[in-house]
């Protein structure tokens, strides 16, 4: 699939099939993110791939209504960046771990795979963030649901490109 066509045909996709993905697909995603753009090569993002006790842990910090949304996907993967003490520098950070994420994303539409990124408050609450690990020095990016679309989606109406751009003089 070229670039053209994966960015224009990925959809957000909340229904999954039960197989989850397999470490080597998983670890195939993750290197490609590798590759996203970074100021001074920082690689600043951080994957931690949601186990089972993980997952328990998630689901007991989140209650009732926010666990059932933890079982959409059969694969997990906590995004986070790491930030230091350059409030310029975790900016940009911040923005390379975005990309990082997409590229997982894609990646994973590339290979036929479904995905879903959420930013769940439980992932900013001290209970979700102990519930991963997720120390204080880094930043929660997104949650992103990976695993085998139940359905297909068609493309959602998008704004014209008028409306975000401008030529200056």
């Amino acid at each position: 699939m070229d670039v053209e066509t994966a960015i224009r045909t990925r959809r957000t996709h909340k229904a999954f099939g039960p197989e989850a993905l397999s470490r080597e697909q998983i670890e195939a995603l993750l290197e490609l993110a590798r590759w996203a753009p970074n100021h001074h090569l920082t690689a600043p993002w951080r994957f931690r791939v949601v186990g089972p006790r993980a997952l328990t842990r998630l689901k007991e910090a989140a209650g009732e209504e926010g666990a059932a949304k933890l079982d959409r996907a059969p694969t997990l993967i906590v995004v986070s960046c790491a930030l230091g003490a350059d409030p310029v520098q975790n900016e940009e950070d911040l923005h390379a771990t975005a990309v990082a994420s997409y590229i997982v994303l894609l990646g994973a539409h590339a290979r036929g795979l479904a995905g879903y990124w959420r930013t769940p408050a439980l992932l900013r609450s001290t209970a979700g963030r102990a519930a991963v690990d997720l120390p204080d020095d880094e930043r929660f990016v997104g949650l992103l649901h990976l695993g085998w679309a139940r359905q297909e989606k068609d493309p959602p109406e998008r704004p014209p490109v008028e409306q975000a751009t401008s030529y200056l003089d």
